[in-house]
Formats: C-alpha cells, structure tokens, sequence
C-alpha cells in the first residue's frame, strides 16, 4: 500500500475509533501526527479482530474466528510486519511496519500489548489492584511508551511517564464502561473490591447497585489520578507540539473521569463523555501545558505501579 493510501487508512481509523483521541492528534505536527495515527490503527485493528468488532461497534453476530486463533494470527502478522513482509496482510500491519521503521519501535512493546489483548480473549479477572495494573500496562501503558518513541523520547524516566499517562486512560476507561463491560461479560474491576462491597462480577450490571459501583469507579478514578499527576510531568520533557498534543488528551480524559466522580449513582444508565466545547477547553489547556514548563523535577512517586523492564 502506498504511503499516502496508508496514512488516509490510518486516519479513517483514528475517526472511527476514538473522537477524543482523534481530535488531540491534530495537533502534532504532521509528521509526528501520521505516525501516530499509524500506530493508532494497529492498535485499533488488534483490538477489533480480538473482540469481534469494528472501530469499537458492537459485538458482531458471527463470522469471528476463535479468540485464541485470532490471538495466534494477530501475533504472526505483527512478526511478519516487524520484519517489513506485509505485502497481502491487512493494512494496519504494513501501518506498523511504516512506524518500526521510521522510529525503531521494540518488538517487546508490541509483543507485550497483543499478550495484553490474549487477556481479554483468555476472560481473566483480577483479584488485587496490582494484578489490574498488569493488564493496563499491557493494553494501554505500552502504548503510552511507544508513542513516547515516536515523539523522539529514550530517557527511563520520561518513558515511565508516559507508560503511567497509559495506565491512568485504561483506569478512566475502566471506571466509565464497567456497566457496559459487565453487560458483556467482562468485569475488571478487582474482586477484593467487589467483596467489600458485597457484590458479586454480575451485580456490575445491575441498577439496583448504582450506589455501591459509584464508590468503585470513584476508587478508580483516585487511582488514576496518581497516575495523571505522574504523567503530567512527564510531559514537560516532550517537545512543544507534542506536549500541546499530549496535554490536550491529558486533559480530556482526566475530566471523563472527573464528571464520573461528579455524577455518582446517576452516571450508572449513560456513558460518561466530552463535549466538543469541554475539548476545546482543554486544548486551551494543552496550549498552557506546553508553552509554560515548569522545570520540576519531582521524583516519580514510589508506590506507583512500575511497567516492567
């Protein structure tokens, strides 16, 4: 596929998929942006074909293959797209390819966020916080990290950063969609947590416990929060357009959560979002984000989950 062909794929992907995300990346600057956004595609492709979907729509009816086999294929083609072979291979792979080699992306990175997707295929739970924070880092920290790789990012500590502004997303994503994930079968709240409140993985979908799953998205979203202060300084070290970009994101995601907290039980029958005016307010605070750098260097906190090395 030509380059041109790919980045125009890339970008319907983008749009499809994720309208907060899509409306940060624009402000990179352009070549920053499509790589971005090839990445963004490869991601999103992964996700589809493990959950039977497209751009994030609802679960199709048949014609899926068996998630274990779509695990093995999705493995297989990243290998080939690591290798530059995508020639027959669905678009996202020679995506991939185009942005491992323009910026040397680790082959352990991708190898980590599709063990991540197998996860979900396998229908894990998660006893503890720390076992959660396992499966963030796989399916949303890595990415953090190898988006950092594309915006020129090497040093440890910047890396950390960004891998925590992935965790601190999939804990708002967490928080907003439990309802909708229980509803589907899949809980990933901790079950220490749902024991404490008296509630077994199904009572996630029921309205009768808007209460009690109030109090555990609020517990979340206080998780994050730790998480988004990390990643805030963090963004300080990127480059301007990116720290705009990235800030921008940083706030629009924070506030899902924030309004989460705020509506309590009566967020339990709708999913929590950002109106086009919220985004353009935090792309003014994007705008503050990157153009004052506080020059702090405040150590990363200790008791914050650490992506492994």
């Amino acid at each position: 596929m030509a380059e041109t062909d790919l980045s125009a794929f890339a970008s319907a992907s983008i749009a499809r998929g994720s309208k907060s995300f899509a409306a940060a990346s624009r402000l990179f600057d352009a070549r920053t942006r499509e790589s971005v956004v090839l990445l963004y595609a490869w991601c999103r492709h992964c996700d589809d074909v493990v959950d039977g979907q497209e751009a994030g729509s609802p679960m199709r009816a048949g014609g899926s293959r068996p998630a274990a086999e779509a695990i093995e294929a999705l493995r297989r083609d990243t290998a080939l797209a690591f290798e530059g072979c995508t020639r027959g291979l669905h678009p996202a792979f020679a995506a991939l390819g185009e942005v491992v080699r323009r910026h040397g992306i680790d082959r352990s990175l991708a190898q980590e966020h599709l063990a991540g997707f197998a996860m979900d295929a396998e229908g894990r739970t998660y006893r503890t916080l720390d076992d959660l924070m396992l499966y963030c880092w796989r399916v949303a920290g890595v990415v953090g990290v190898m988006m950092a790789r594309i915006m020129g990012v090497s040093d440890e500590e910047t890396l950390d950063r960004a891998a925590d502004l992935g965790l601190a997303f999939q804990l708002t994503n967490i928080a907003r969609d439990m309802v909708d994930d229980a509803k589907a079968g899949r809980v990933y709240v901790p079950t220490d947590w749902l024991r404490a409140e008296g509630m077994c993985p199904h009572d996630l979908a029921d309205a009768a416990f808007a209460a009690p799953i109030a109090r555990l998205r609020k517990r979340l979203v206080d998780e994050a929060e730790h998480y988004y202060g990390s990643a805030r300084l963090g963004i300080d070290a990127l480059p301007r357009r990116c720290a705009w970009a990235v800030g921008t994101a940083w706030g629009v995601y924070r506030m899902i959560g924030l309004k989460l907290v705020e509506k309590g039980a009566d967020a339990f029958s709708y999913r929590v979002s950002t109106g086009r005016a919220e985004k353009i307010g935090q792309i003014a605070g994007g705008t503050r984000i990157a153009l004052w750098r506080g020059g702090r260097t405040v150590p990363r906190p200790a008791h914050l989950w650490t992506r492994p090395r």
